[in-house]
């Protein structure tokens, strides 16, 4: 009987896949908008160069290791042309072999701990930027998170961050070594011939032109193919989810060729930036290979005149060769920066997510705050407005509740009336544009959501599995629980001796499927009444569970309530004959409350929803009979004859 609102996404999984499409399509036009950011190198190199600014001495290290190898690679010819000038002139060539071997040794050594170094960065890169995707993720608000498709969020923690690596840890590094070795090699070129070197520079002066054309579109094209990928992910995953409802509706083909849209789109995208890195390397080949073309038959004539040396023109050569691996190296790292720069900015887009605040936050993040008085309510609601969004009309308008400390209120209501908004008001995933809640007299603004949360107990209807064993997600209430505390909660679901037929028990991991939904239920339940809340919060508790469990749960809501409060959104009837309470909401705000048989005679819209049932609810001694009459049943087990029946209220 809860309402559909944003911040609680439907659990039907053609509804979910519908969200998802929408939520994909939402970020496709938002990264539309954006596209133009990619022109703008700078804001979105200052961006990646935040990932890489805490580890900035290891970078420097890695540079002058970088350089160092540099250095050793462009004083291997100049040493070549010692040994060929002493085979001309029957000098010994003992000194610059062990030069050359030198130069090979301490080569490899160095390159080894410069390869290590930069690895090891990527990885702890890589390692923060996930850490604090995933922190941001799990304290932002409900709404920003759930308006985003799941499948989306995960692919930034996943794909970007791996591009992210290498352009935060190697690439910066790179570009600087490759222009130093591009540099180095042009000066020691010029030093050996400067009419070869003119040569040369036409041609790197042709590449560099091509490259700083082509480049930009191949940091559209690979942001794009992201964007694309990330909308995939989140399509996928809603489908996945509602992977049956998929299969009954005869879908399968619709949904793949609807992930499939963007898949062609990001697969197209990849291809423009193979294209124009084809067509960029393809520059960089032809125009290095044009230079040592020229520079043989400039160096030919040059040797036939007596201006150069055989010995300098090999050198020379070698030196034109060694131009391939900086210009390879550049064109290289300046990919895989671009790559890195549309990975960071979107990761850093997680930023603009908002988070929950932790003003006010105790000492001790686990500290409850002191009880008031007993007839001080333990939940107040004062003139409550609520939405979902500055431009979005009220979910609920004027909430004035009261909360007792100790009893059962049961909130019943049509379909869109407000009911879960209540409960996500009063679990502060949402925050009132009007009005205040109290807890214990005290403002909900006076206090972190930690300290709220940790008086405060929820069982959600479609209650999902967190990824875990079953001791795993029962100690997500109470992490220092013992053993025999778990058991008890589980008897008192009456699911102890389920889990006990299991092979590993408490520790068997759990899956959607390996639970059946009602077993999740009570799993959720045994969690909630292990960490002994002062306000438990059910979205009916019992909606799937059979008939002669269901008597057992409602006697734990009944003890719960006797010692501390119970507020439920009340799906069948069973529920609402047991509340002290009972809210009716209409159209975002409260109609009416009052007992069962007050508004069965005062309220034409409770009467409705009763009605809806064809049921004539007994009430005093009479239900108290049919309950007695009840126990005979095989077990032992008190089923009530109105409970279980499956309908819902309204």
């Amino acid at each position: 009987m809860s309402d559909p609102t944003p911040s609680a996404p439907t659990t039907h999984p053609t509804d979910a896949t519908d969200a998802t499409a929408s939520a994909s399509a939402t970020a496709s036009a938002s990264s539309a908008n954006s596209s133009p950011r990619v022109r703008d190198t700078a804001p979105r190199l200052r961006i990646l160069w935040s990932f890489a600014r805490p580890h900035r001495r290891t970078l420097v290290h890695g540079l002058v290791l970088a350089l160092l190898v540099s250095g050793l690679g462009l004083a291997t010819p100049m040493v070549t042309k010692q040994v060929l000038d002493a085979l001309g002139t029957s000098s010994s060539l003992l000194g610059p072999v062990l030069a050359l071997l030198a130069l090979l040794v301490v080569g490899g050594a160095v390159s080894f701990r410069q390869w290590v170094l930069l690895g090891a960065l990527g990885e702890r890169v890589v390692l923060e930027a996930r850490e604090s995707l995933v922190r941001r993720f799990l304290r932002a608000t409900v709404p920003t998170v759930t308006a985003r498709p799941t499948g989306e969020l995960v692919t930034r923690v996943t794909s970007d961050t791996v591009l992210l690596r290498e352009a935060a840890s190697e690439s910066l590094i790179g570009l600087i070594n490759g222009t130093a070795m591009l540099v180095g090699s042009l000066v020691l070129m010029g030093y050996l011939d400067l009419v070869l070197l003119a040569t040369t520079l036409l041609a790197v002066a042709l590449t560099g032109a091509v490259f700083a054309v082509l480049m930009p579109g191949i940091a559209q094209a690979q942001q794009q193919a992201q964007e694309h990928v990330g909308r995939l992910g989140g399509v996928l995953e809603g489908t996945l989810r509602a992977i049956r409802t998929v299969k009954v509706n005869r879908a399968e083909d619709r949904m793949a060729e609807r992930i499939m849209v963007d898949a062609r789109a990001s697969a197209e995208c990849g291809t423009q930036v193979v294209r124009r890195e084809a067509l960029a390397w393809t520059t960089a080949w032809s125009g290095i290979h044009l230079a040592i073309i020229a520079i043989l038959g400039v160096g030919a004539w040059r040797v036939g005149e007596g201006h150069l040396e055989v010995s300098s023109l090999i050198a020379f050569l070698l030196y034109a060769f060694a131009l391939m691996e900086p210009v390879t190296e550049i064109s290289e790292e300046v990919t895989k920066l671009q790559a890195g720069m549309a990975a960071a900015e979107r990761i850093q887009q997680a930023d603009e997510l908002g988070t929950e605040g932790t003003a006010a936050a105790s000492a001790d993040g686990h500290a409850r705050p002191a009880e008031g008085p007993d007839e001080t309510p333990v939940l107040r609601l004062s003139k409550v407005t609520a939405a979902y969004g500055p431009d979005r009309p009220a979910a609920v308008r004027d909430i004035d509740l009261e909360i007792p400390r100790r009893g059962h209120t049961a909130v019943v209501g049509p379909s869109g009336a407000g009911k879960t908004t209540l409960f996500s008001l009063v679990l502060r995933f949402l925050e009132p544009t009007h009005g205040e809640l109290l807890l214990d007299g005290r403002p909900y603004r006076d206090l972190a959501h930690s300290d709220i949360r940790a008086r405060l107990a929820y069982v959600e209807q479609d209650t999902p599995i967190v990824p875990g064993t079953i001791r795993d997600n029962l100690l997500l209430a109470r992490p220092d629980a013992t053993t025999g505390e778990l058991r008890q909660a589980l008897r008192d679901v009456r699911l102890v001796d389920r889990i006990d037929a299991l092979d590993e028990g408490l520790d068997t991991p759990l899956s959607s499927t390996g639970v059946s939904g009602g077993e999740r239920q009570r799993i959720a339940l045994a969690r909630a009444l292990l960490a002994t809340p002062d306000v438990l919060l059910l979205d009916e508790a019992t909606a799937q569970l059979d008939g002669l469990t269901e008597v057992a749960v409602h006697d734990c809501i009944r003890s719960r309530a006797a010692t501390g409060a119970v507020v439920t959104i009340a799906h069948r009837l069973s529920t609402v004959l047991d509340a002290d309470t009972i809210v009716v909401m209409e159209g975002g705000r409260i109609r009416t409350q009052g007992r069962h048989e007050e508004l069965l005679r005062s309220d034409g819209l409770y009467r409705e929803l009763v009605e809806s049932l064809r049921i004539a609810a007994p009430t005093g001694p009479e239900r108290e009979m049919s309950r007695e009459a009840a126990c005979r049943l095989p077990g032992g087990t008190a089923q009530d004859p109105f409970e279980g029946t499956g309908a819902e209220v309204g």
